[in-house]
């Protein structure tokens, strides 16, 4: 497995294996890899000939007070399991080659950015955009595999590269959740042993959300207000949002009629958690 630093050295080895009939098959993290990033690398290697990993803590998606200085950084471990899942290529980046002096251009799409995660995250999903878009331009890759956790971004990638007629197909896969169901995330390591075992009311509250809808229930509200109950009876929790919207727009949904959106965000002591099912009535 090859690890490149160059912007440069990286377009020209995907231009090559494009030239020689070869697909590209990408994956951009932050690090801090565990199996939900995997399983997209796992993927990747199935669908593709050839597989790049990228790993940059992207600053600008950052806000001023959150955690871009000890998001944890360890190249050699994630390096051990990316070429154990079958990537060929980690991309890595330097900021000062991602975002040169005098750096002024941005990427934006409106209206799905500022709302769920990304209204409690002001610009959060600019910083997401523009990353990506660039690292698409870098990478130039046939696929990009994003995980079902981040719906939101998910969802705003696809639009991007739509409206800006990237040519690459973006694929999603579903959540990777420990054996108590508890979304993998980066941030979990950041938990005490009270919050996690807290944490797990999170999925508790999503597969209450599910049956009550399959009951029949078809009230935002009343779905939402029992979910509230559920993840107030935890101490650590506290809630920053739950919303049922509509999964191409994301906007609310007042009365469940087809495919929704069931998206939370909670607080676990001093960690934010999101997490996210989709149920069709």
């Amino acid at each position: 497995m090859k690890i490149i630093r160059s912007l440069k050295e990286m377009s020209g080895f995907s231009r090559k294996a494009h030239v020689k009939g070869k697909s590209v098959g990408f994956v951009p993290t932050m690090g801090a890899l565990h199996e939900g990033h995997l399983s997209l690398i796992r993927k990747a290697r199935k669908e593709n000939d050839v597989v790049v990993v990228s790993i940059f803590v992207n600053p600008i998606q950052f806000g001023p007070k959150e955690d871009y200085g000890r998001y944890p950084r360890n190249l050699r471990r994630d390096s051990k399991l990316c070429e154990k899942s079958g990537a060929d290529v980690i991309f890595y980046p330097g900021q000062k080659q991602m975002y040169p002096l005098n750096y002024k251009t941005y990427v934006a799409v409106y209206d799905l950015s500022n709302c769920l995660y990304g209204k409690f995250r002001p610009g959060h999903f600019k910083g997401v955009t523009t990353v990506v878009n660039k690292l698409f331009n870098i990478v130039s890759p046939d696929n990009a595999y994003f995980g079902q956790k981040d719906a939101q971004q998910a969802i705003i990638i696809k639009k991007m590269a739509e409206d800006l007629n990237i040519p690459v197909k973006i694929k999603v896969l579903p959540t990777v959740r420990e054996r108590d169901g508890l979304a993998m995330s980066s941030r979990n390591a950041y938990l005490n042993k009270e919050e996690r075992r807290d944490a797990t009311v999170l999925n508790q509250a999503l597969i209450l959300a599910k049956n009550l809808i399959s009951q029949g229930n078809t009230s935002s509200s009343v779905i939402i207000r029992r979910m509230k109950e559920l993840i107030n009876n935890k101490k650590s929790a506290r809630i920053q949002y739950i919303l049922i919207v509509d999964p191409n727009d994301l906007l609310p949904v007042a009365k469940i009629k087809d495919k929704v959106l069931i998206a939370l965000s909670v607080w676990m002591g001093k960690t934010r958690l999101i997490d996210n099912i989709v149920v069709s009535l």
